[in-house]
């Protein structure tokens, strides 16, 4: 029968490395769960490492060898051109204070002066990104959703692939669940997740809106992640979860944008009511935008994370 062991001495062996009193506290089944066995770990190495092996050795393939060096001279050729058309298309820009520069207008008095009349929102900057210049906030999401797209087609690995390389387990060198971080998580992942939703809600009225709610929300995402992994994520926000909401929110977006420029050119009523300022339904189009974005922000952020750490979403 083993000797009590005193507080003095746990401590010690804490604090030496020589025992982890988290580990004790598991159950016994969970450590099993958890448990690497070092013989497939080595054998996982084994084989990456035969891997990178024939990778290197077909590198120094002939013809690899020439087009990787094409392709560095056209590389550097290319950054030389934009590199030239850049600097002409600077000297080609108006001097600062110049009175006939372009930004010395009567567009920003319009904003400021008309801009809770013609959009409804408290928030002049809310205002004018998604209704003014709704378009180019269009296009940033957009260009979201295409640099979303190449970062899967480079990086996104299906299931049988994930399971093959042994990157489906993504703790496999830290297989240990983190007790603080979790506790924390189940903490501060709801509030984020409120506070996001909140900051979505009242662009139109206060400082925030989509792009900022929803990087809140992916920062959510992301702790909640790391702290529970992949697996528990997956049970309710999965790879078809995220196309559905990635996909229908910029296709929503696209036919509210869509039907409001068009009745804006032809100089029709759009019969959306802009509500009473500083109420929570109010802005027209501008709340359900502000939303959209949101969740198109939070999805790239969350799908950049889970492609560079994992492969797959």
């Amino acid at each position: 029968m083993s000797e009590k062991k005193t507080h003095k001495q746990k401590f010690s062996e804490w604090f030496y490395g020589e025992n982890d009193p988290f580990v004790a506290a598991m159950p016994v089944q969970e450590q099993k769960e958890h448990q690497v066995d070092e013989k497939t770990l080595q054998e996982y190495e084994k084989e990456r490492a035969e891997r990178h092996e024939k990778v290197f050795d077909i590198a120094h393939n002939g013809k690899i060898r020439a087009f990787r060096r094409s392709y560095r001279v056209l590389g550097v050729m290319m950054c030389l051109l934009m590199i030239s058309i850049l600097l002409l298309a600077v000297s080609y820009l108006p001097r600062t204070g110049n009175p006939a520069n372009p930004d010395n207008n009567e567009v920003s008095r319009v904003y400021i002066e008309n801009g809770l009349q013609d959009t409804g929102a408290v928030n002049v900057v809310a205002g004018m990104i998604l209704s003014y210049r709704a378009f180019d906030t269009f296009g940033e999401t957009n260009v979201l959703f295409i640099a979303t797209c190449c970062v899967m087609i480079l990086l996104m690995l299906d299931e049988k692939a994930l399971h093959t390389s042994g990157l489906s387990n993504d703790r496999f060198y830290e297989p240990k669940n983190d007790w603080i971080l979790q506790k924390i998580a189940k903490i501060l992942v709801p509030i984020i997740f409120v506070f996001g939703i909140y900051v979505m809600l009242n662009g139109h009225i206060s400082p925030g809106g989509g792009f900022s709610g929803g990087a809140i929300l992916g920062a959510g995402m992301i702790l909640y992640v790391n702290a529970f992994g992949f697996k528990k994520t997956q049970k309710f926000f999965n790879e078809t979860v995220y196309k559905v909401i990635k996909v229908g929110a910029l296709c929503i977006y696209g036919v509210l944008i869509t039907y409001f420029f068009f009745m804006g050119a032809n100089g029709l009523n759009n019969h959306i009511p802009l509500g009473i300022p500083g109420h929570i339904l109010s802005a027209g189009l501008i709340l359900p935008i502000d939303v959209l974005v949101g969740l198109e922000v939070a999805c790239t952020m969350y799908a950049f994370y889970a492609l560079f750490r994992r492969g797959g979403l």
